[in-house]
Parts: structure tokens; C-alpha cells; sequence
């Protein structure tokens, strides 16, 4: 009996293959200030939900700043989310996003910029560039408004 050695088995392997489409150019959306980003989250989320836990979006731009999706990261309680971080980036490079900005809600209503959210942001602004991609902003969104982080210079 013939004895085959593992180094000449055949091993199979699955295939990883992307597919990407971009949208009609006339109809997408652009983003040219926190308060349009704000303005077109909202369209796209339960706002119903925002004063009862705190939820994570990325929005995914093109290099002119055109909406290519919008996406719930994560979802929390009221006290607060976790940031799936590794999630954003997945997104990022499935749509060939060349910028994002990241969202969350605080159930609470209040508009402070903690120092979690900015550390986060840190950590996120890092990892993109290192991807070659910008992060815009982070929007935080109450019911009633939003404030931005990057028009506050903290990011």
C-alpha cells in the first residue's frame, strides 16, 4: 500500500470574491456639513428609539463625500454601546468607502462629548488613516438635536 505524504495532498481552500456596483450618480446623496449628515441619518433610523438606548452608525462616503450607505454598527442598552470597531472597518472596505463618519445616540439627551467618545474617535480616526480612509465626524444625535465633534474641535 502506497503511503501519500500530507505535503502532497491537495487541500482545498474556500474563496473570498467582492462585488461592488457603485449607484447611480443622481441618486445619491452628498454630505457637505455635520448637519446634513445628521439630516440624512435620520431619515434612515427608528428614531423612536433613540431616548431608549444608545445605538453606533457609520455612514460610508466616497472620495466626494457621497452618501454609499448608511449602517447600525451596534446597538446597546440606555447606559451605553459597545463600538464594533472591526464591523465599521468590514463595511468600509465592502463598499469601498473612502470616508466615514461615525454616529451614536445618548438616550439620556444630553449633548456632552464624553471621554470615551473621544478616545474612541481617536482609536477609529487612527485605524482609518492607517486604511487610507478619513473619518469626517462623529455625530452624537439626541431626539431633540445633535452636536459634532469635529465642529467642536474634538477630533
Amino acid at each position: 500500500m502506497k503511503t501519500i505524504l500530507p505535503s502532497t495532498e491537495l487541500f482545498t481552500t474556500s474563496e473570498v470574491e467582492i462585488h461592488y456596483a457603485r449607484k447611480i450618480l443622481g441618486e445619491t446623496r452628498y454630505i457637505h456639513s455635520a448637519n446634513d449628515a445628521n439630516n440624512i441619518l435620520r431619515k434612515y433610523i427608528n428614531q423612536n428609539q433613540l431616548d431608549l438606548r444608545e445605538s453606533f452608525w457609520v455612514l460610508l462616503l466616497t472620495n466626494a463625500n457621497q452618501v454609499v450607505a448608511i449602517s447600525e454598527t451596534a446597538r446597546g442598552t440606555s447606559r451605553g454601546t459597545p463600538v464594533n470597531t472591526k464591523y465599521i472597518f468590514q463595511l468600509a472596505l465592502l463598499t469601498n468607502a473612502s470616508a466615514i463618519i461615525l454616529a451614536h445616540n445618548h438616550p439620556s439627551g444630553k449633548l456632552a462629548i464624553s471621554h470615551s467618545d473621544i478616545e474612541e474617535t481617536k482609536k477609529i480616526k487612527k485605524l482609518a488613516r492607517m486604511m487610507e480612509m478619513t473619518l469626517l465626524d462623529h455625530i452624537i444625535i439626541t431626539s431633540e438635536s445633535f452636536i459634532s465633534m469635529k465642529e467642536e474641535n474634538k477630533l
